[in-house]
This record gives structure tokens, C-alpha cells and sequence, in this order.
């Protein structure tokens, strides 16, 4: 009898010892700068409204909308100072929190804000992690109308009609980039590619600089101005 308690508690010890692996996993993420507090209160042209599990941008724009994924262990917050910018210019903006910060754990949140929300066009993106969680869900969901996929590459065929936008700095340091020109075979009709010279994997969002990442050539705020631009001008095509 005492053997065959000690043979059930090794399952056990194992079960706890993974929970507790993943638990100080997740624990260990890159947090929101400071200043990326600024880009959640509302001004002139943009108001900023918090929801369960979600972050609107509600910009002057009515008819694009872009849902968005954060880069895996990373403060979701930390988007906003991009995100900001985007709804200004046009596109509102839907940030997603996700289970432990890995969107992977949360491909469908989208699903709800579709739902909710009524808008001419969807486009569904992200950074890193983020966007190719991102890419996976708009590969079982052809209705929407593209993707926007910062430092991020797609793992699955995508709608041929669809606008497919990647955005990638030259400094990146994390991206795989032999993985992203193999992703060109899932790749839509309508697809862009742009590359900033100088620009890295981190600085898309405002979270410190990321283990393994290059030196940038260019500013945060340089990185993130073109990456607005590029977006919007994607969309006006």
C-alpha cells in the first residue's frame, strides 16, 4: 500500500513542478515604460476606453478597424503609444490583453469584438508572438479583410484577396528571418513587405530593449512614425 501511494505521488510532483516552471515563466515579462501611460488618455482626436480584456482606440476614422495582439511576455500596455497614433490617423484600434501575455493562449479573443462592433472593414495584427497568433486566426477567418504583422510572419495560407502587411526592422535580433521569406508561400495577392533600415524587433512597442535584439539605427519614435505611416498607407491603396 505505502509503495503504491509513493507511485501516485510522483504524477503529482511532476504536475506541481511544471506549474510552478510555467508559473515563473509568465511571471517574468517586459513591462510598459512609463511614458506609455500617456498614449490611455484620451485627447482631442482620440478617446481611449478601457474593456474586459481590451483597450479602444476610438479615433475619427469609421470604417477600418484593427484588432490587436501584443508580442509574446509583453505588457500589453506598451503598444499604446503606437496604437495612439494609429486611431488618430484613422484606423480605431482594439488592443487585446491575453492569458499570462501569450496571445497564443488567446488566438480568438477577436471573436467577442467582432461581435460587438460594427465597422466597413476588419484587420486583424500584431507584434511578434502577437502576429502570428494573429495570422492564425485570419487564416479561419476569411471574412476579415487583412493583416498587419509587425516583426511577425504567418504559419498557414491566408485569403489570396486579402491585404497581408509585414513590417520588420533590419536590427531585428529576434525575428527568424529564414522562417519569415518561408512564410512568402502562404502569402495573399495583395501582399507588402516593408523593412526599416535601422529599426529592431522591440522597438515597435515601449518596453525596454528585448534579450537577443540588435542595436537600433533609428529611434523608438522613428521606428513607430513610419510603422503608422506604412499601415495607413497600405490601407488607402
Amino acid at each position: 500500500m505505502k509503495k503504491r501511494k509513493k507511485y501516485l505521488l510522483i504524477p503529482l510532483v511532476v504536475l506541481l513542478a511544471l506549474l510552478a516552471g510555467f508559473f515563473i515563466y509568465v511571471s517574468d515579462y517586459y513591462r510598459a515604460d512609463a511614458s506609455a501611460s500617456a498614449a490611455f488618455v484620451s485627447d482631442e482626436q482620440v478617446t481611449v476606453t478601457a474593456l474586459t480584456h481590451v483597450t479602444f482606440f476610438d479615433g475619427p476614422g469609421e470604417g477600418d478597424a484593427l484588432i490587436f495582439y501584443p508580442g509574446g511576455k509583453v505588457d500589453e500596455n506598451a503598444y499604446g503609444p503606437l496604437l495612439h497614433q494609429l486611431a488618430g490617423q484613422g484606423v480605431d484600434v482594439f488592443l487585446v490583453a491575453m492569458p499570462c501575455r501569450l496571445a497564443i493562449l488567446g488566438v480568438d479573443r477577436a471573436d467577442d469584438i467582432i461581435s460587438s462592433y460594427r465597422y466597413d472593414r476588419w484587420f486583424i495584427g500584431g507584434h511578434s508572438l502577437g502576429g502570428a497568433a494573429a495570422a492564425m486566426y485570419a487564416a479561419d477567418h476569411p471574412e476579415l479583410s487583412g493583416t498587419i504583422l509587425l516583426a511577425a510572419y504567418p504559419t498557414r495560407q491566408l485569403d489570396k484577396e486579402d491585404l497581408q502587411l509585414v513590417i520588420y526592422g533590419s536590427q531585428d535580433g529576434v525575428l527568424n528571418f529564414e522562417k519569415l521569406s518561408g512564410s512568402h508561400q502562404y502569402a495573399s495577392d495583395n501582399y507588402l513587405e516593408y523593412r526599416l533600415e535601422g529599426g529592431n524587433h522591440c522597438q515597435f512597442g515601449d518596453y525596454g530593449f528585448q534579450k537577443g535584439d540588435g542595436q537600433p539605427e533609428m529611434t523608438r519614435q522613428q521606428q513607430q512614425q513610419l510603422t503608422v505611416q506604412y499601415i495607413i498607407d497600405a490601407l488607402r491603396q
